[in-house]
């Protein structure tokens, strides 16, 4: 398989360089419309792809069904969530996922990049090329981003964590300029922990992934746990959020079976902003 940077990549790395802190006003083009489907899905799954490193440089597909859990730096409401939550200073066009650090997924970004790899013991990094498919039945429509995932841990305070911060950060939109000092990246990880279901949290205690049963887990591991304190050392220890920067969305609407609609929209440059080119196609 070819994994030379797509072209997508390559102008959204060239964007970064000279985009600074700098990012545009408006949201994203595609963004209402896909909120609104998204809010139809129950649950919001959706087809996460990513390349899974093979020897010999080579590289094979692998896909897996994920959630959904909002845009970075915008977290969904939850009356249940027990964790102190940012103010709400920013918003942004990034998909998120929530996973567990030891799943194969974040291995494949960390060793799909097209960069020098982050040091092994790095928990927030910047990684590879990821396609991820959401099917709405409710409303006919396919929604396909194309982009780069980076992956959240622990120390994203750090400086060792300041690339994917700088990557992403002229990705969020202020909405309040008078909050943005006290908006916390770390914060904004362990409201991420506590937006989920105690049992949900749980699972980040679960046994080694992939490991045979005859294989003992470490103590403190084990299926059907519940987790109630958002700061659970353990649990916490292998949660990570995985935030999807997309370079081009693919919108299909088959909700008129007489006339199927597509549009392509992709990243480009305007000036020092990020901004969106939208071009109807043919489904």
């Amino acid at each position: 398989m070819n994994t030379s940077p797509s072209a997508p990549a390559r102008r959204t790395r060239q964007l970064l360089k000279h985009l600074g802190h700098t990012m545009a006003g408006r949201e994203a083009p595609w963004r209402s419309a896909f909120l609104s489907h998204v809010q139809q899905m129950d649950p919001a799954a959706f087809t996460l792809s990513t390349l899974h490193p093979l020897d010999g440089g080579q590289f094979v597909p692998r896909a897996r069904t994920v959630i959904f859990r909002g845009m970075w730096a915008s977290l969904p409401d939850n009356a249940r969530n027990p964790a102190p939550l940012n103010p709400a200073a920013y918003t942004s066009d990034l998909p998120t996922i929530t996973t567990d650090a030891r799943m194969e997924k974040v291995a494949e970004l960390a060793g799909s990049r097209h960069e020098p790899s982050a040091p092994s013991e790095a928990q927030s990094i910047v990684g590879g090329p990821v396609e991820a498919v959401f099917w709405v039945q409710k409303a006919d429509s396919q929604w396909r981003f194309r982009g780069r995932a980076y992956v959240i841990g622990p120390d994203i305070e750090s400086e060792a964590a300041a690339p994917v911060r700088a990557a992403l950060r002229p990705w969020m939109r202020g909405v309040d300029q008078g909050r943005k000092e006290a908006w916390s990246w770390s914060r904004e990880l362990t409201a991420s922990f506590g937006n989920l279901s105690p049992a949900m949290r749980g699972s980040f205690r679960n046994p080694l992934p992939g490991t045979p049963l005859t294989q003992r887990p470490e103590p403190g591991l084990g299926l059907g746990q519940e987790v109630q304190d958002v700061n659970d050392e353990l649990a916490r220890k292998s949660f990570r959020v995985l935030v999807i920067v997309p370079e081009e969305v693919d919108q299909l609407d088959l909700s008129d079976p007489k006339r199927g609609r597509r549009w392509s929209h992709k990243v480009e440059a305007s000036g020092a902003e990020i901004s969106w080119k939208t071009t109807e196609l043919w489904p």
